[in-house]
């Protein structure tokens, strides 16, 4: 069993989160005064999800996330400025202004980056799992998706292959409990989306 975090780590992942929050609150405010273009997908309410996995993270690890992903970059160290940058199209952005909100990416941090298609990211992680294994690295991907992704094919098909070829990728569901604007309560028959791990005998 996990000891518990030290008083000043739970200090600094709070701060991590609050950070993240008032990012988010803030690139509200600039998307609606039309200084960042395209569109935005804020994870409020979801920053411990990102907090808690980076922490854990090491060196060499990797990270795919969903357009939804200002706090997976945070947390994982990218500075604000970098990422405000991003946002408002600047050549000194992550991704030199090039990515924008919806594809927030820093391969430096091992963030290989952010997508807008649903679940598109989970079979990139596939493959920076696969190269760890191959290299003999003992580094792990994590990718993350939302509830919505787990009812696509290439989410089953990802873990069905990562499950037989013993790949070291980490499976992180936020479910915020809509996909899109769908409920998850009317596209999905099942309650508690870890079960879903049961089919490909990986715990969940």
């Amino acid at each position: 069993m996990t000891p518990p975090l030290e008083a000043t780590e739970r200090q600094t992942a709070l701060r991590q989160m609050l950070e993240i929050r008032h990012a988010e609150e803030r690139i509200q405010e600039l998307f609606l005064a039309n200084l960042i273009r395209g569109t935005t997908h804020l994870a409020v309410g979801q920053e411990a999800c990102a907090v808690g996995v980076m922490k854990a993270l090491r060196p060499g690890d990797s990270v795919t996330c969903t357009y939804r992903g200002h706090h997976h970059a945070l947390a994982l160290g990218m500075t604000l400025k970098a990422m405000m940058a991003e946002m408002m199209g600047k050549a000194s952005g992550s991704n030199k202004g090039k990515g924008g909100s919806m594809h927030m990416t820093d391969a430096s941090l091992g963030l290989l980056g952010a997508n807008a298609i649903v679940g598109a990211q989970i079979p990139i992680a596939m493959g920076a799992a696969f190269t760890a294994q191959i290299k003999k690295t003992g580094a792990v991907a994590v990718t993350f998706f939302g509830d919505g992704a787990t009812n696509i094919g290439v989410f089953h098909e990802s873990l069905n292959m990562a499950s037989i070829w013993k790949l070291p990728v980490i499976f992180v569901c936020e479910n915020n409990l809509y996909g899109e604007y769908s409920p998850l309560r009317h596209t999905t028959p099942i309650d508690d989306l870890a079960r879903r791990a049961d089919s490909y005998a990986m715990p969940g």
